[in-house]
């Protein structure tokens, strides 16, 4: 049975299995390709960036040496937040140690969740697609067992080609499911090890800024 022998035939339960799986294989697809090409790009960037931050002989040359290197803005958000004015405000009060530790903490929390965009994409795709191409299987097996008994005979190959045709849901099911859970592993390793990097980063900044000012 040819794709559009199979979508004719279908009722809407099962076009909306098949537009369910599509819609979601694309998205995954599209996320997968984007986050690829982001993560690595960041990954190298970010060690980039902070060597050239450490090679630097001033904090301001040090942020146009980072300028050229952090293409998606990963480390220049973090020495922007440590030079604003927070007079005036309760932002402001405590001490400079303290201000500068909130500061950094959004800023790297506001980088971490730019790079986990698309995550849950893809842990939702890999955790639902599975029942549902099981759904249109299920469906496809009832409609072909409710049609041969109507027809009131019931033999091994008037049962072995519909069941195998709606066999091809649950196929299909894993096919979008198993990249997804791929990507979605390998992605948020990748973004834990840029973490682990921009964390100790701040650290240190912020042990650069406090023992500049003691």
């Amino acid at each position: 049975m040819s794709l559009l022998t199979f979508w004719l035939q279908g009722d809407f339960v099962t076009r909306f299995v098949a537009i369910a799986l599509l819609a979601m294989s694309v998205g995954t697809w599209v996320v997968i390709l984007w986050k690829f090409s982001l993560l690595r790009r960041v990954k190298a960037d970010v060690l980039q960036s902070t060597a050239a931050f450490w090679q630097a002989a001033q904090f301001e040359d040090a942020h146009s040496r980072v300028t050229q290197f952090d293409r998606d803005r990963s480390v220049l958000p973090m020495l922007e937040a440590t030079l604003l004015p927070l007079g005036g405000t309760l932002a402001a009060s405590g001490e400079r140690q303290h201000q500068l530790t909130r500061v950094l903490r959004d800023s790297l929390q506001n980088t971490l969740n730019r790079l986990q965009w698309g995550q849950l994409l893809l842990a939702t795709t890999g955790a639902i697609s599975p029942f549902i191409g099981l759904l249109g299987t299920v469906w496809g097996i009832f409609n072909a067992l409710s049609g041969m008994a109507e027809v009131g005979q019931i033999t091994l190959d008037r049962v072995a080609g519909p069941v195998g045709e709606a066999l091809v849901m649950t196929a299909a099911g894993l096919a979008v499911a198993i990249p997804a859970v791929l990507a979605y592993n390998v992605f948020g390793r990748t973004v834990s090890q840029i973490e682990v990097v921009l964390e100790g980063f701040a650290q240190d900044l912020l042990n650069l800024l406090t023992g500049r000012q003691s």
